[in-house]
């Protein structure tokens, strides 16, 4: 007869510890590549949805293609609508830059999880409507959420940036871009650069300012790019001219 079989040593504690620490890395990993997949694709997919669905309850009229000769344009004083509550959609943007089919919905307020993370552009409250005297200020996500200034830094001097509202066009040009950290808030001012508590001047010039976080991934900076108004016009005129001059972009 034989002897009783011998069982299997058991795995010392130190062992034991280790596979459950690696099990649990594993586990973590998986999570943490979730939620990358969740942060940089399906925001994207949930908040473009709700950017089309916004684009399309404003019910605007499509705009001819028609481009109005430059002596056609208006001369004077561009309209400027009052200031919108905060949470309404008053306008969109149109930046050839960004692609022929850029046109992402403009919203009073820059909330983050009511406003920016919907797909939409933020304007900060209290800074100048669309044509108005003064800086008119936005803000957007850059790297999630749709996305609306991913391209931010492409802008180069020169390059159109375009304000829809229901019966208006406003263009405006970009001067320059640069990086600030957050607390510098004299970008948004009614005149770029002047530091709060400043005395305001006498009005005299129209601006746009686009604003989002730097570097990519991160929100330890902003990135800032300023620009001027050049001219405006009704959308029953037709199209401007820098939207109809090329195809995704110049």
């Amino acid at each position: 007869m034989t002897g009783a079989r011998r069982s299997a040593p058991r795995p010392s504690l130190a062992l034991r510890i280790t596979g459950v620490i690696g099990e649990l890395m594993i586990t973590a990993g998986v999570l943490l590549g979730l939620f990358v997949v969740w942060q940089l694709w399906w925001t994207d997919v949930t908040a473009g949805r709700i950017q089309a669905q916004t684009l399309a309850d404003l019910g605007w009229e499509e705009p001819a293609e028609t481009v109005p000769a430059v002596d056609g344009l208006p001369t004077g004083d561009p309209p400027v609508m009052a200031e919108v509550p905060v949470g309404e959609v008053f306008a969109t943007l149109l930046v050839p830059r960004f692609g022929g089919d850029y046109e992402v919905p403009i919203v009073n307020g820059v909330d983050k999880r009511t406003i920016l993370d919907t797909g939409n552009i933020g304007h900060y409250p209290e800074t100048a409507m669309p044509g108005g005297l003064g800086n008119f200020a936005l803000a957007a996500h850059r790297t999630t959420y749709s996305k609306p200034f991913n391209q931010i830094a492409d802008l180069q001097p020169g390059d159109p940036i375009i304000v829809r509202t229901a019966d208006t066009w406003y263009v405006y040009e970009a001067t320059e871009s640069l990086v600030v950290m957050p607390s510098q808030v004299e970008v948004i001012a009614p005149v770029p650069g002047l530091m709060p508590g400043e005395e305001i001047p006498e009005l005299t010039e129209r601006y746009i300012t686009l604003t989002s976080c730097h570097p990519m991934f991160s929100a330890r900076e902003r990135f800032i790019t300023h620009g001027v108004f050049k001219y405006w016009m009704p959308v029953s005129a037709g199209s401007p001219a820098e939207l109809t001059a090329s195809e995704g972009g110049q």
